[in-house]
């Protein structure tokens, strides 16, 4: 079992982080499991609070830390629930594969069901398959084309407004240009300062909403902002629904509002919203992640970014497409490694909607159970030298990624696996491949991020870049 994972997640203790961290806690049983199983060990930890604290303080550090100490299955308290931590990539096989049904997307609505009020992510087994089968049509390899096809517009025209410097704050940068892609391409719209702020905020305010502490509407609370941000977004989407109905327009939000299967099924006008309002998050959200770290890491590495650039530069000025976004190898390395250094989702939850088994170990009926794609990304049993950044380790070579078919998930895994994957990697490359060609860009050599572990990973300080113009 390793024993220290924490080296590119260091986080500055006090004493009281370390009387957190060090306590021999009272351990408990989950529950009294049936002859030939196992019981879940674990701690209650600080009363009310549970873990919450250290989760939120600590982030990476506390889920490396408890899977050294308690090994893959344990149980806490955290955020007013009592779940199970399943982490490596064998915990989180089962519960990805969720062979006997056992394993609900109900965890993810105690978090964020009321902010997300049954986005796709949400929905269970049947109903699931009927919303993404329908889903499915708005993603189609005809769709995706003409999709990019905007995003190179979007991107060209945004990165060229840029106005270079050094300590030039890239994270909220990327993060407007994200949501301009995604106005763009899934409403055939764009929006204007004021607008763009009000939808940016309420998207920050619904996701940070699910890992608060008090999970009550007080005035000023993560919780309230959370509620009032989703009220927000519903009322955006909801009036632009009829205008959509009767759309000829080839935007996402038409298409949903326009997508029918060979028997006829199609969203309703909430369900148009409710997809809405997540796939809006996730495309934005994530995206903006994913490009941060590469570009935070080719700041690190700039022979990475040369190659990076070379590769570009060789396509010449021709618009991209899907065929030469697949001609960049060089930047598709990168990309991969940085998702697993900084996975844009890097946890998942679960709900027991009956008992079962997890490594042998017992698990009650409702019961949260987690699941840690980060903590998978960087064990050193599937693994080489896990911390360093080293694109190559996904070359065809090495493949590390195959050492374990849950070692590497940095867009989720099994039937929900993300829908978007293909348009947020396209996405992602078609901004890189911007930036290089137009900007070089340097990090300090003694600079190293911090990601905000409060909800999806996010640079605390706005990731400040030295970037000129080529």
């Amino acid at each position: 079992m390793p024993t220290d994972l924490r080296a590119p997640f260091e986080v500055e203790e006090n004493a009281f982080d370390r009387w957190l961290m060090d306590r021999e806690w009272r351990r408990r049983n989950l529950s009294t499991p049936p002859p030939g199983l196992k019981p879940v060990s674990g701690d209650p930890g600080l009363p009310l609070l549970g873990h919450g604290v250290e989760m939120l303080r600590l982030g990476m550090n506390y889920g490396a830390r408890r899977y050294s100490t308690h090994g893959p299955v344990s149980w806490l308290s955290a955020f007013g629930v009592k779940m199970v931590s399943a982490s490596g990539p064998d915990a989180t096989q089962e519960v990805f594969a969720n062979r006997d049904k056992a394993y609900s997307q109900q965890g993810w609505e105690y978090f964020i069901g009321p902010f997300f009020t049954r986005g796709l992510m949400l929905l269970d087994f049947e109903e699931h398959l009927h919303h993404r089968r329908i889903m499915q049509l708005a993603f189609t390899s005809e769709r995706l084309s003409g999709y990019m096809a905007q995003v190179g517009d979007v991107v060209g025209s945004s990165v060229s407004r840029w106005a270079p410097r050094d300590g030039f704050p890239v994270y909220p940068a990327l993060k407007q240009l994200t949501l301009d892609v995604a106005t763009k391409v899934f409403m055939a719209s764009s929006l204007g300062g004021s607008q763009s702020d009000r939808l940016n905020k309420a998207f920050v305010a619904t996701v940070r909403a699910g890992t608060s502490l008090m999970r009550v509407p007080v005035p000023g609370g993560r919780w309230a902002a959370g509620l009032q941000g989703r009220k927000v977004l519903e009322d955006y989407f909801r009036r632009g629904v009829p205008a959509k109905r009767t759309s000829d327009s080839d935007d996402l939000f038409a298409a949903l509002c326009h997508a029918r299967t060979d028997e006829g099924e199609m969203f309703s006008d909430d369900d148009v919203v409710n997809h809405m309002i997540f796939l809006m998050m996730a495309a934005h959200d994530t995206s903006t992640i994913a490009t941060s770290a590469l570009v935070y890491y080719l700041g690190k590495n700039p022979e990475w970014q040369d190659r990076v650039r070379a590769e570009s530069l060789a396509l010449g000025d021709e618009p991209l497409t899907v065929p030469l976004l697949n001609e960049l190898p060089t930047l598709d390395l990168v990309l991969k490694e940085s998702m697993r250094l900084v996975p844009p989702v890097p946890w998942t939850v679960r709900k027991t909607v009956k008992e079962t088994e997890l490594l042998g170990h017992h698990l009650p009926e409702g019961v949260y159970v987690t699941t840690l794609a980060w903590l998978n990304h960087l064990l050193p049993e599937y693994w080489t030298d896990p911390h360093r950044f080293d694109p190559l380790r996904f070359s065809a070579e090495r493949r590390e990624d195959k050492s374990h078919r849950f070692a590497y998930l940095p867009f989720g895994g099994g039937v929900h696996k993300c829908i978007g994957m293909h348009f947020g990697t396209y996405e992602v490359k078609t901004i890189v491949h911007e930036l290089v060609r137009r900007f070089e860009w340097t990090v300090p050599a003694d600079y190293r991020v911090q990601w905000d572990p409060t909800a999806l990973p996010m640079p605390k300080d706005g990731l400040p870049i030295g970037i000129r113009r080529r």
